[in-house]
């Protein structure tokens, strides 16, 4: 066992190493799937003290499949492919954000167009 090296974490999942476009998709499902509503947010810097996004559009209230939320990350990724990327899941009972995870960093070149 070791220990990880130092370096920025950003938010849920950034332990791991970068997600796959599948794993992508997956998680995507599960946002769906637990009936919470996906959005999609950017912002300049990433650090936790950083509390407001901006969010790209309006959250996806009729957005019932993952194809739909996956455009969108595109669409936004190529309008402001300088800036993080995240995708969050609103719970509509408890009134919050109940997870986030960012799928594109500045300069990151592993991401895919949708």
């Amino acid at each position: 066992m070791r220990t990880l090296p130092k370096e920025r974490r950003f938010e849920t999942l950034s332990y791991l190493p970068p997600l796959s476009d599948e794993q992508i998709r997956r998680q995507i499902q599960y946002i769906l799937d637990q009936g919470y509503i996906a959005a999609i947010e950017f912002n300049d810097s990433s650090e936790p003290t950083e509390y407001y996004w901006t969010m790209w559009k309006l959250p996806l209230f009729r957005s019932p499949s993952v194809q739909d939320v996956l455009h969108e990350i595109g669409e936004c990724r190529s309008e402001y492919g300088d800036q993080y990327i995240r995708v969050v899941g609103f719970d509509n009972i408890r009134q919050c954000q109940v997870m986030s995870f960012i799928v594109h960093k500045p300069g990151n070149s592993g991401f895919r167009q949708y």
